[in-house]
């Protein structure tokens, strides 16, 4: 992989995206949740979380569907626990280090969860990332309030769900955001495989279950599937991670039994994505 240098006025990009969303003056609190893998409280929060910033990994909260997907964990989604919340908080911060380190993106150290019925809260962010969507069942204000915010700037990013069945269930939901607009493969020269470093999308990225079975796919999710929802402008505004795990690999980046190989690649994309999301 050649790597190129980060673009040194992300700072100041990432202020003009932001001011097309809502004013800085009251920006949400950061909260935490239960996940479905850490106990409240069980990862230690960075000495500086409370430090404001220009750019936060916010992840999306979504209610759970009805669809027989292997790993429903049951429970109320609004107080955590449920899919949205693997890899989390874990990931997210391992991400945010990456992004503080490798770029010059002025990077809150902790994540932000977002629920989209809390009022306008999801445009203070310029990024959503969406784990586990082949789980998730957006009612129609949910998903109207992701269209607009989508249309209006923002970009999601969605990981972490494998087969035909999974996909399935992830597109009925996201049909509901954009009925009218296809969901395409990404192809080789767009500028989000080329913002930091130059990717290829051919390798297939494992979750965790790697170190115990040594299988990289699951279910029937044999490829790996890069895919995209773009705006009239042919900028991307969903990216589509399907039969991968990019959480995983950046989860377990410091875990010795999982390939560092695709720690390095799975962070390779997310800075290329965050990036891109910020400059595009």
């Amino acid at each position: 992989m050649n790597r190129k240098p980060a673009p040194t006025a992300l700072g100041v990009l990432a202020i003009c995206l932001l001011s097309s969303f809502v004013v800085f003056a009251a920006i949400p609190e950061f909260r935490e949740y239960p996940g479905a893998e850490y106990r409240l409280g069980e990862v230690r929060l960075p000495a500086d979380w409370d430090e404001q910033a220009e750019w936060t990994f916010a992840r999306l909260m979504y209610p759970e569907n009805t669809c027989p997907v292997r790993f429903r964990r049951g429970g109320y989604w609004a107080d955590g626990g449920t899919s949205w919340t693997i890899d989390y908080p874990l990931g997210d911060r391992h991400i945010a280090s990456t992004i503080r380190r490798l770029t010059s993106v002025d990077t809150r150290r902790v994540e932000q969860p977002v629920n989209l019925d809390f009022g306008d809260e999801v445009f203070y962010w310029p990024w959503l990332y969406v784990v586990e969507p082949g789980t998730w069942d957006l009612t129609d204000d949910q998903a109207a309030k992701l269209r607009e915010y989508l249309l209006r700037g923002g970009f999601l990013m969605a990981d972490d769900f494998h087969g035909t069945l999974e996909w399935a269930c992830f597109e009925e939901s996201m049909r509901k955001v954009f009925p009218d607009r296809p969901i395409v493969d990404i192809p080789d020269d767009d500028p989000i495989l080329h913002t930091i470093w130059d990717v290829d999308l051919d390798e297939q990225i494992p979750g965790y279950q790697f170190v115990v079975n040594r299988q990289i796919w699951e279910e029937d999710g044999y490829e790996p599937e890069w895919k995209a929802i773009y705006d009239d402008y042919g900028r991307i505004m969903v990216a589509i991670c399907h039969n991968m795990d990019l959480g995983d690999a950046v989860e377990h980046a410091d875990n010795p039994e999982y390939p560092e190989s695709y720690s390095a690649q799975a962070m390779r994309i997310f800075g290329n994505y965050i990036v891109y999301a910020l400059t595009h």
